[in-house]
């Protein structure tokens, strides 16, 4: 009785924690339904001078986007729009930051106030007031000379740890402000901004396409580049205010290169296929949307535009497209990794990215525009100083058509008969000649890394096929286990960064859901593999290969545990009970995970930090302090439990666990004493994946091994002894010796001394 309603208790705790968690993503999931507020609704909640300093009442709504006068009495003393009305303002949360923007007639931003948003990062880690405070920079800056473009842009300071976020508030500030500056809306401004001429208009020529080398398409201006050493950003560093920043160079000697910086509109036929190759830019146009643009960037330094804390699905913090005032920061989904240049005579580069622009910013070729790089250093514990530095660019006439409306459509009938014909599928040969997709490219130029790791699966491959020879001498496999596992930290992790994790895991599902593309996941070669080699493995042997073995944390925390144990450090076994209690924490986490993915993958990215690989793998502790601190703290636990992080918290665990119990084959032997009455494997998992009745969990088992080193001793299992007790009783009773001379004669012992006895009748009866 007792023991069905320990069942009954057991069982309705499961139910009620998939309910709570059921609840919580459908929480989450019913966020995205509330309506976004408008310039009205905010408004309600404001008082007109905390925008305008001596506001009393707002006027009437004016025009569309809505702006709403702020009067003084009768006297209008400026307006207030809403920053998303004009400008877009997403962060890595994916939705909008809205903030109510003052200002006055002369374009003076007058008051901020942020009044909606879902980054994370200032949810549950940076004090609001700290953003808001780096935001309130701008209150007095004049942007109606940077709306005439007698200025560059104004800058804030950094929020460490929040720098995407400040970043895109600002810009969004400025750029709306400049944005209505230009519409001549507010009356008083003095923008001169220089009219265009009526009747003409430029266009991009379409119809010319040659392959051109790297050195004239440098020379016309089709590749504009800005070249930095780390001595000039110093003294830029210097000169602006930031010593601090000056002091902490990125190389030892001032005259190394910062960065190279290479930027081309490969949109442009001759200079996209100079640049790609015709294949890839056939392919390029095939993506990209009627009127959407896409440009090269290539650099090569000790200065990354990309940035060392690069996580897919988040933003590029470090570039910016600027045009009239405007910017867009690119998302990985903009972005495609190139192994290298087509164009004849260009150099190699270190990173070269292509990237379309996004639909929502609309990127006029024939006018000027600019790609700002954000230089970035960090000094102290979490204080970051940025400089911006721009490229101009402005496409060659010699790719413009100038066109006037009353001809229009025969110029475009003329160009659309120059223009070569489009290939039919009907007709062989029309095609262009395919060359190697652009991550065919990437693998090749990845070749000596992608060698390694093919080989250290197929040896762990071979580890899995003949185990039983393995496990039956210990020692040896003691030695290839631990070389295996310090292989798979030192090179796997430390140098090759392919450390999975469970954002690969939500990025693929979102994938599935907003469009999958092969060519995304190919761009990452070494994590392709693995997630191959993984995904093999979980129909073989469950998520034990990766845990236990592909796994550079999993392999820091075990080497760790290795060294405590010899250093004499006490280990902690928890209770059965206890330790099974436990495990469901890392599902739990995995799915509140996966519910936030659904809703925004960069807030569900943000919690994803719960895994300390970025910190300890990836970026080798060199991290602000909390996250040194977290990841420390889950390594010295792992002193006295061994695997601790694993066994609890680790979601990817989690997540490979719910796919893994499909695996087709059982290759963990065990015997029918095991668990009654034997506990000596139950006692001796590291990571306590026994249950004391003996079976083994293969939901938390990481594949070590050491449960079938016992299967196979003769001097730890008891089973084994048994079989080697009666094998040597059977071997001396058989032996050759045995035979010749008959039985063995007793042997009667006589006050402490042997007697033997040689009576043929004792012989007989022994």
């Amino acid at each position: 009785m007792l023991a069905a309603c320990f069942r009954l208790w057991r069982n309705w705790r499961r139910l009620a924690a998939w309910a709570i968690t059921t609840l919580a993503i459908l929480t989450v999931l019913s966020a995205p339904t509330h309506a976004a507020g408008s310039l009205k609704d905010y408004l309600a909640n404001t008082k007109p001078g905390e925008l305008i300093q001596g506001g009393d009442r707002y006027g009437e709504m004016e025009g569309v986007p809505a702006l709403a006068p702020v009067y003084s009495g009768n006297r209008k003393i400026g307006y207030a729009y809403l920053n998303t009305d004009f400008s877009s303002a997403v962060g890595y949360s994916g939705k909008p930051i809205r903030i109510l923007v003052g200002i006055d007639p002369a374009g003076i931003i007058r008051g901020i106030k942020l009044v909606e948003h879902k980054e994370p990062i200032v949810l549950i880690g940076i004090p609001q007031a700290k953003v808001v405070a780096a935001l309130n920079l701008l209150i007095g800056k004049d942007l109606s000379r940077v709306a005439a473009g007698a200025e560059q842009l104004p800058q804030v300071d950094i929020v460490s740890g929040a720098t995407v976020t400040v970043l895109v508030m600002s810009d969004s500030v400025v750029r709306s402000a400049v944005k209505l500056i230009r519409s001549n809306r507010l009356g008083a401004t003095g923008s001169s901004t220089s009219p265009v001429a009526p009747g003409l208009i430029k266009k991009p020529d379409l119809s010319k396409s040659e392959i051109r080398d790297w050195a004239s398409l440098l020379g016309d201006g089709s590749i504009r580049s800005l070249r930095l050493s780390v001595g000039e950003v110093s003294d830029a560093f210097a000169q602006a205010g930031h010593p601090e920043a000056s002091v902490k160079p990125e190389t030892a000697n001032p005259g190394d290169r910062f960065i190279d910086l290479y930027v081309a509109a490969v949109s442009v036929p001759t200079i996209g296929r100079s640049l790609l190759g015709d294949a890839a830019y056939e392919r390029l146009q095939r993506k990209l949307k009627p009127g959407q643009q896409a440009i090269v960037v290539a650099g090569e330094g000790a200065y990354s535009f990309k940035g060392s804390g690069y996580v897919r699905g988040g933003i590029f913090d470090r570039i910016e497209l600027l045009q009239d005032g405007q910017g867009v920061r690119f998302r990985d989904r903009n972005h495609t990794r190139l192994g290298d240049l087509a164009a004849k005579g260009a150099p190699s580069l270190r990173e070269i990215a292509l990237f379309s622009v996004p639909e929502e910013f609309s990127l006029d070729l024939t006018r000027p525009w600019e790609l700002q790089l954000l230089a970035q250093r960090s000094f102290g514990a979490r204080d970051k100083a940025v400089l911006p530095f721009n490229v101009g660019y402005t496409l060659p006439d010699r790719y413009l058509t100038i066109e006037e409306p009353p001809v229009q459509e025969a110029v475009k009938s003329v160009s659309e008969a120059a223009a070569p014909a489009p290939a039919s599928a009907e007709e062989p040969g029309a095609t262009f000649p395919e060359q190697e997709p652009l991550w065919m490219k990437i693998w090749r130029m990845d070749t000596v890394s992608l060698a390694i790791t093919v080989a250290a699966l197929l040896v762990l491959t071979a580890i899995f096929f003949f185990q039983n020879w393995l496990v039956r001498r210990p020692r040896l496999f003691g030695w290839v286990r631990r070389g295996y596992l310090l292989f798979t930290l030192v090179w796997l992790g430390w140098y090759a960064n392919a450390q999975l994790s469970v954002v690969n895991v939500l990025t693929f599902f979102n994938s599935l859901i907003s469009g999958f593309s092969w060519e995304f996941f190919l761009s990452a070669p070494l994590i392709f593999i693995l997630w191959g080699a993984v995904a093999a493995g979980l129909l073989f042997w469950g998520r034990g290969p990766f845990c236990g073995w592909l796994c550079p944390f999993g392999a820091l925390q075990e080497l760790s545990n290795n060294l405590a144990q010899w250093l004499k450090v006490p280990q902690i076994t928890l209770p059965f009970g206890l330790h099974e209690r436990l495990w469901p924490i890392k599902y739990i986490i995995f799915l509140g995970l996966f519910g936030l993915s659904l809703y925004s993958v960069g807030m569900a990215e943000t919690y994803a930090e719960v895994e300390p690989f970025k910190t300890a793998i990836i970026l080798k502790f060199a991290r602000e302090w909390p996250f040194v601190i977290f990841a420390l703290a889950l390594l010295v636990a792992g002193l006295f439990i061994e695997r601790f992080y694993c066994r609890y918290l680790c979601p990817l665990g989690a997540a490979l666990a719910i796919p893994g119990r499909i695996r087709m084959f059982e290759w963990l032997k065990r015997y029918p004493e095991c668990g009654s009455p034997c506990q000596r494997c139950a006692k001796e998992c590291p990571v306590q994946a026994i249950h004391p009745e003996g079976q083994i969990n293969v939901n938390e088992c990481i594949y070590c091994m050491h449960c079938q080193e016992l299967y196979h001793d003769d001097h730890r299992c008891p089973h084994m002894i048994q079989v080697r007790l009666k094998r040597e009783k059977f071997e001396a009773l058989s032996s050759p010796s045995s035979r010749g001379k008959g039985p063995a004669k007793p042997v009667i012992a006589f006050k402490g001394k042997p007697i033997e006895q040689s009576s043929p009748v004792l012989s007989s009866t022994t």
